[in-house]
Formats: C-alpha cells, sequence, structure tokens
C-alpha cells in the first residue's frame, strides 16, 4: 500500500465511529470481514447520506476487506462495496440512495450504447450483417431449447362459440404446444370479410389485468374492425395459464422459451385459416409483449412487420425471466435487444418510445442505429420511430394510435370502418368484455382438460 492510501484508510478507521469490530477481527486471517449493515452505517456517517434497504437485503450478508474498499468518493466506495455482494443503489435525490439488487438486465445508457457500438462494427454491409444475422438466429434457437422445435401436438385446437360485436367478433381459443401445456387467447376477426386477411399477433404486456385490460381488448378490436384478425393471448403462468402454474413460475427461467413455443403454435394455427394472408403477418405487444415482439420478429420469418411498443432499448435486457431468462443475449458473442429488432430489416418495423422508462433515450442512439441497419437494403423509410418525451409506461391511445396508422399503411386496411366523419379514430364501438368472458377454460377451470400439465418441475421434464 503507497502512502497516500495507508493515509486514506487511517482517515477512514479513526474518524468513523467504531462499529462491530470487536465482533470480527479486523486482520487478514478474518479478511477484514465486517457485517455489511455496518458497513451500510459507516458510509453513511463518512459522508452524511442515507441509504434505504430493507432488512432482508443485509441480514447475514458479510463483506470481506470491508473498510479497505472505501474511497475518497461515495459513488467509488459504494460501488467497491456493493458490487462483490450482486447489489447496487439507485440515487433517489441527493444524499439519497436505494439499495437494490443487481440487475444484470439494466445497463448504464452509456455501457448500452458502447455495446451497441461495438456490435455494428461486426458488419459493414448487408452481406456481413446477414451472415451475422443468420448465426444469431441459429443460436437464439438453441439458447430457447427449442432447436429443433418439440413435435407439434395433434389435438384440435378447443374454441368458444362466436360472440358478436360491431363490426367485429371474438372467439377464444386454446392450443396444446406441448404435451399437456396449453397456450390461451382470444381472436378477433372482422365481421365482412373479403378475400384474405392480415394476421396481427398480440402478446400481452406485464400491465395489470392482463390481456384481459381495456386497452389490449380495444387495441384488438379495434385491428379487427379495420379488417385484420388480432390474437391477444396470455404470458406463461399468467391469465388461464395460472390453472396450471403457479403466477411465481412467470419468473422463472422456462417462462421464456414457452412464451417463444406458444407464439410459434398460434401462428402455426392461425395460418391455416383459410383466410388468413401470410404475406401480411404481424406482431405487435408493448412492455414485456416488446420484448416478445422483438424476439418473434427476429427468429420466425413469416412474420413481416413488427411494433415493439415501450420496450425496446439497448441498456435494458427485459426485466423478467421471460424476457431474458434463457441465455439470448449471450449469443454469437453477445448481443441485446436493438440488435435483435435489426434482425427484422428490410421488414417494416415502428418502434415507440416514452420519457419516463428504459426507452426514453431511443431517439439519441438507437434509433439511428436501427436507420443504419435498414439503408443496408435500400428500405431506411421502412423503419420509423414515433417517441411520446411526456408519456408514461402505458399502452394508452396516444400508442394506438400510431400502431393503428402503421398498420394501415403497410397492410392497406379499411381507416373509414375506424374513424369518425372528422377523421380520428373512434375505439367507443369496441365492446369491453369482462374478463370472464374472455375465458376458454370456465371461470373456475372447470373445462380444463383432463390432460393438463399442472407445475413448473414437471414442465422441466419435457426440456431435457
Amino acid at each position: 500500500m503507497n502512502r497516500i492510501s495507508f493515509q486514506w484508510f487511517k482517515l477512514v478507521v479513526l474518524c468513523l465511529p467504531f462499529v462491530a469490530l470487536s465482533t470480527y477481527a479486523q486482520d487478514s486471517d478474518s479478511q477484514y470481514r465486517m457485517p455489511l449493515k455496518d458497513v451500510l452505517q459507516r458510509i453513511e456517517q463518512q459522508f452524511n447520506i442515507k441509504i434505504k434497504y430493507d432488512e432482508n437485503q443485509v441480514k447475514d450478508r458479510l463483506l470481506t476487506y470491508a473498510l479497505w474498499r472505501f474511497r475518497p468518493t461515495v459513488d467509488e466506495t459504494l460501488a467497491q462495496v456493493l458490487t462483490p455482494l450482486d447489489l447496487k443503489v439507485n440515487k433517489e435525490k441527493e444524499g439519497v440512495y436505494k439499495l437494490k439488487e443487481f440487475e444484470y438486465y439494466r445497463w448504464p445508457v452509456q455501457e448500452g450504447w458502447e455495446k451497441l457500438d461495438a456490435l455494428a462494427a461486426r458488419y459493414q454491409d448487408k452481406q456481413s450483417w446477414e451472415l451475422r444475422k443468420d448465426s444469431l438466429r441459429s443460436e437464439l434457437w438453441e439458447a430457447l431449447k427449442l432447436s429443433p422445435l418439440p413435435p407439434k401436438p395433434v389435438s384440435k385446437p378447443i374454441i368458444t362459440p362466436v360472440r358478436k360485436m360491431d363490426g367485429y367478433t371474438v372467439q377464444n381459443i386454446a392450443l396444446e404446444i406441448l404435451p399437456g401445456v396449453y397456450v390461451n387467447g382470444s381472436l378477433y376477426r372482422p365481421t365482412k370479410m373479403k378475400g384474405k386477411i392480415p394476421i396481427v399477433l398480440s402478446p400481452d404486456g406485464h400491465w395489470q389485468g392482463h390481456r384481459f385490460r381495456e386497452d389490449a381488448q380495444i387495441r384488438c378490436a379495434m385491428t379487427a374492425r379495420m379488417g385484420a384478425m388480432a390474437f391477444s393471448y396470455d404470458l406463461f403462468g399468467w391469465g388461464e395459464s395460472g390453472l396450471q402454474f403457479k403466477y411465481e413460475d412467470h419468473r422463472r427461467s422456462l417462462s421464456h422459451a414457452v412464451q417463444t413455443l406458444g407464439a410459434v403454435r398460434i401462428l402455426d394455427y392461425l395460418l391455416t385459416l383459410p383466410e388468413a394472408d401470410t404475406a401480411r403477418v404481424a406482431i405487435c405487444g408493448g412492455s414485456g409483449g416488446g420484448s416478445q415482439t422483438v424476439l418473434m420478429a427476429a427468429l420466425d420469418p413469416r412474420i413481416k412487420l413488427s411494433i415493439p411498443v415501450v420496450s425496446l432499448s439497448s441498456y435494458f435486457y427485459g426485466g423478467c425471466p421471460c424476457e431474458s431468462g434463457m441465455p439470448i443475449h449471450l449469443c454469437c458473442g453477445g448481443t441485446n435487444n436493438v440488435e435483435l429488432a435489426a434482425m427484422t430489416a428490410p421488414n417494416p418495423q415502428l418502434v415507440i418510445s416514452d420519457g419516463s422508462d428504459w426507452t426514453a433515450h431511443m431517439p439519441e442512439h438507437d434509433f439511428p442505429y436501427l436507420q443504419r441497419m435498414y439503408t443496408y437494403y435500400g428500405k431506411r423509410d421502412f423503419v420509423e420511430h414515433v417517441h411520446l418525451p411526456q408519456d408514461g409506461h402505458d399502452f394508452g391511445f396516444s400508442k394506438r394510435k400510431p400502431v393503428y396508422d402503421f398498420l394501415m399503411k403497410h397492410f392497406d386496411l379499411d381507416e373509414k370502418a375506424v374513424k369518425d366523419a372528422q377523421g380520428n379514430y373512434d375505439e367507443g364501438k369496441c365492446t369491453i368484455e369482462k374478463e370472464q368472458d374472455l375465458y376458454v377454460f370456465g371461470e373456475n377451470g372447470e373445462r380444463l382438460p383432463a390432460n393438463a400439465l399442472k407445475g413448473y418441475e414437471n414442465l422441466k421434464k419435457l426440456f431435457p
């Protein structure tokens, strides 16, 4: 230790109140170990700050070489102290910090941008990018444990009777995607259909109410009224999936694989319908549904248009295991969601961001990267961006409107069917059904098939 470091260490030890040093000997034999709670108290006293934490976050946690980790500034000290314990702090305001578990999926903005720049340096033209894209797609399937895809069950879809609304119909459908594992959703279709019509997959996000929310029903109803079919479906462990698995199972790694497989099987089914237009297939979801939108558009070439809403970022990988539970972001030496979104090119893509979450900086760096990738195909205008700096993390009308506009623009849908005499979108003709009306298996799960698999441990057996 040099003279300056030693003097600083002496200053820390001598100036701070004596806390717990008698319990843990301060020598190399004990690795200068101290309870984390005592270390945090010392940091608070030394730097005149407040660190908020739950007792369970510090209980029984010890830090080796504790006082040796102190540095001249509070930020340096917190990094030295917390990083070895997989902890971090969020600065709530000047002098106030909140202790948090290490979030592998959330990076500092600048680090996310630097990662994306490093990825972009690996390709310079369409040919080199296509090689990268092919490798990514192959490794993504493997990372999800879906290579090869498991055999498709031969059971028939379970379909409820048609419910007629103003300009559209609704049916609830369950599909068996693995032996005894079902994905449930509701299919919205226009009342009148002329020829082939587009398909829009609508994966649910993590908002309360799941796919039964008013905004989810409105968006699918409007999609159907303008002339396309929309399929809104449950996340794994949510909605009717809760009849087979605990809701906490949604936050386990296989949710990532099961949700992806569910989307594949849904598309398999929808493309068998006689009215389905294979050339006009889209996927649109918000938040966690936006993450699935990006992933599915990257994986499945049958999808021709994608709209990730309040989800896409180079410095956020998805805070739920259904978005990052399997090692997809470690593929091909590492990737991120923005590079995965680039795999959609040259198909039309609309990115919607807001000012209050991890998409707040989309206009500054990530969207220009996407534009560059689309120029490889001479289709720079096929990727669009709507940024709403005053908005929050939701799927309100300010987000739905550009979704409607984009679908109309690229799928040639009927705007007169959803606009009033002044040319404004009219969502008033959409019926908001009760949650129970959207169930396939009954209000109490009484129609759940006899072969339904239950429990995460049994699910794991299907993924050897």
